[in-house]
């Protein structure tokens, strides 16, 4: 028998009205959103929607399933990409050297150096320590012999990256 700790420790999967895999919410949340009508319990082939909790009130039992979609169509929030600074670069580098992997003494680096027309921009700066950085100069990491870690990029958007985090996890249980 599962007990009531256990059962509001869970989370539940919450898709948008086109099917997206949005967000993971905890069980209390889902509940206002079928309650009050903004979603509805999601089944996949063959009727299943994968697990389902009971919750029980004083006058009636809720089976709430371990996915949602939702039935109201909310403005989507607009997401920018963060600024180029310190701590989103760092955040995106793991808070790691992107030339020898240390996580003392970080820096930023321009990978192609401003003076020699490098931009300011998530493709070209890294994290990097105050070692590997000196070495380089004001070089290219080709030019100094250094070989980056990660390619640098963009930060994806949040709904994206819980997409594609939610079908790895799915392709995993198979």
């Amino acid at each position: 028998m599962t007990s009531i700790t256990d059962v509001l420790s869970r989370s539940v999967v919450v898709f948008s009205q086109n099917y997206l895999p949005v967000s993971r919410i905890n069980i209390k949340r889902a509940i206002i959103l079928l309650v009050t009508g903004k979603a509805e319990p999601l089944d996949f082939v063959g009727g299943t929607g994968g697990t389902s909790w009971p919750v029980r009130s004083s006058n009636c039992i809720l089976q709430v399933p371990e996915y949602i979609r939702l039935t109201i169509a909310g403005k989507e929030r607009i997401w920018k990409v963060p600024p180029v600074n310190r701590r989103e670069v760092l955040r995106r580098d793991g808070h790691a050297c992107q030339y020898c992997g240390s996580g003392k003494h970080l820096t930023l680096d321009h990978v192609i150096p401003r003076s020699k027309g490098g931009p300011h921009t998530w493709d070209n700066v890294v994290t990097a320590c105050e070692r590997c950085n000196s070495h380089k100069g004001n070089r290219t990491p080709l030019q100094a012999g250094m070989q980056l870690r990660s390619q640098p990029k963009a930060p994806i958007h949040p709904a994206v990256s819980f997409s594609e985090h939610f079908w790895r996890e799915q392709q995993l249980r198979e």
